[in-house]
């Protein structure tokens, strides 16, 4: 792939991103770190600027703290208030959303942080920034021809881009997906029309999320942004004209929000301020027939559109990213073969059909958001890149799950995450395990006392998205595993224990 290492070329690249959503911004800062060469298409003028996938889970705090953005986004960010739900003849009930709990030694960010989608595009866009990537605003795909050595795609600039990859991160109405003619399957979960608008009221107390219900009038909910000094409001059912992708200013939207809440609240309209964004949708659950046509990518809402219930469906798009990041570093540096791209549809596909069942049920008040919500139990225990060892097992973290975090005590550093965090892979040999020698330069290998999920003796191959991919106590099953990844991708049948 030497031949699209050429970023001094604006016409060439090694993976061009369409669009500049979470995912696709995370599939950036990802691709930057390793040294490819990116670049990033964004139809809009600037990045979205609403807070509608506002819910941060677990494992995407996880993948924040691998790209160096932990720190800031829980700083931007804060917990979740608990509900003050109001009806029609009762006082009104606190009923908290969320399930609360400490950070353990495996799991350092234990609950959702609240984080306005705009405000995480904003952090990643910075962090690629850092990283000398940039967005081109008011660049769309007009079209795209596909050959075995790349992809030529035609920018609504006039421009040609040649590239080895594109990844469509273009949201639920994908262009690229529609150029490719893949289907979306899916259904209507609910009829009726949402509203979701960024607005400042005045005089309301931000220590709950505020919720009317009503059978007759309908809902309408308050939530106080955390690290902003608006509220998010979400109505339902409710339509407002013209008002998909409002930005605040305009006067019909705001006396529209104004006459909503005071039919459904016991706020008066004149409590409205300002609105900073508006929208409105209908909630759907579909997933694209496929996630790969040839040298072509599907990601996030382009594969998979969700209900916001739960907060999933950003969540989700940011580990298909992470999922496809290390996988075209490795095939574009030459350090894995071209099937290893096989296992993105293969292990992504399972998953994101599995949380839109979730989301679903999470709409329909059928599901709790608790820990199954958190997205740290996901993993790739039947994955084609997943090796279970032929003879007994170390014990602990099982080959196919999210390698916990641990304390190391009188080792520096003092946690396992701080020794995954980076583009790497990382192989633990815990408590004098042997590892093999001469491994590629992408795996880097720590000794390590015992430590929970760690056993003595075990060789723990942990791929750069923070998985156990071989969990053993033989040298010999590590460098064959990783042989493999050189040879064919390592897309192999699973091997089980007998």
């Amino acid at each position: 792939m030497a031949s699209f290492n050429a970023v001094k070329d604006p016409s060439v690249t090694e993976v061009l991103i369409v669009g500049a959503g979470p995912t696709g911004l995370t599939l950036a800062c990802d691709l930057r770190r390793r040294g490819i060469g990116v670049r990033v298409a964004e139809r809009g003028p600037a990045l979205f600027p609403g807070s509608r996938g506002k819910g941060i889970q677990p494992r995407t705090l996880e993948v924040l703290d691998d790209l160096g953005l932990a720190d800031a986004a829980l700083a931007a960010g804060g917990p979740y208030p608990p509900m003050l739900v109001r009806r029609p003849g009762q006082p009104p009930a606190e009923h908290d959303l969320v399930e609360r709990a400490a950070p353990g030694a495996g799991t350092p960010y234990p609950q959702p942080l609240m984080l306005p989608q705009w405000r995480t595009q904003q952090l990643l866009h910075e962090r690629l920034r850092a990283l000398g990537g940039e967005v081109e605003f008011e660049t769309a795909l007009t079209g795209l021809e596909q050959d075995a050595a790349g992809v030529t795609a035609h920018l609504s600039t006039g421009r040609t881009v040649r590239a080895a990859y594109v990844v469509a991160c273009d949201g639920g109405r994908s262009t690229v997906r529609g150029a490719l003619g893949i289907a979306m399957h899916g259904e209507t979960v609910d009829p009726e029309p949402f509203v979701v608008a960024d607005v400042r009221i005045a005089g309301l107390e931000r220590t709950h999320w505020h919720v009317w219900s009503d059978e007759e009038r309908g809902m309408l909910a308050l939530c106080p942004l955390a690290g902003t000094d608006a509220f998010q409001l979400v109505a339902r059912p409710a339509t407002l004209e013209d008002a998909e992708g409002t930005e605040g200013g305009d006067a019909s939207v705001r006396q529209a929000l104004g006459a909503l809440l005071a039919a459904r609240t016991d706020l008066e309209a004149g409590r409205l301020e300002e609105v900073l964004y508006s929208s409105q949708f209908r909630v759907n659950a579909a997933m694209a027939e496929r996630f790969r046509e040839g040298r072509v990518f599907l990601a996030g809402d382009a594969a998979h559109i969700h209900s916001p219930a739960g907060g999933q469906g950003l969540n989700t798009g940011v580990q298909d990213a992470y999922n496809l990041g290390w996988k075209l570093g490795l095939v574009l540096r030459g350090q894995a073969a071209e099937g290893l791209l096989d296992s993105y549809e293969a292990e992504r596909a399972p998953l994101a059909a599995g949380v839109l069942g979730l989301s679903t049920r999470l709409h329909g008040g059928a599901a709790r958001r608790g820990p199954e919500t958190h997205q740290l139990e996901l993993g790739y225990p039947d994955s084609p890149l997943t090796r279970h060892p032929a003879g007994p097992a170390p014990g602990g973290a099982a080959p196919g799950d999210r390698a916990p975090d641990a304390h190391l005590p009188d080792h520096a550093p003092g946690r396992v995450f701080e020794l995954l965090r980076g583009p790497h892979a990382t192989l633990l040999a815990v408590g004098g395990a042997t590892p093999p020698a001469d491994l590629p330069s992408y795996v880097r290998t720590h000794a390590i006392p015992p430590a929970d999920a760690y056993a003595a003796g075990g060789l723990y191959l942990i791929r750069p998205d923070g998985y156990v991919a071989l969990a053993t106590g033989e040298a010999e099953e590590v460098r064959a595993y990783l042989a493999g990844l050189s040879r064919d991708g390592g897309c192999q049948p699973r091997v089980d224990a007998t």
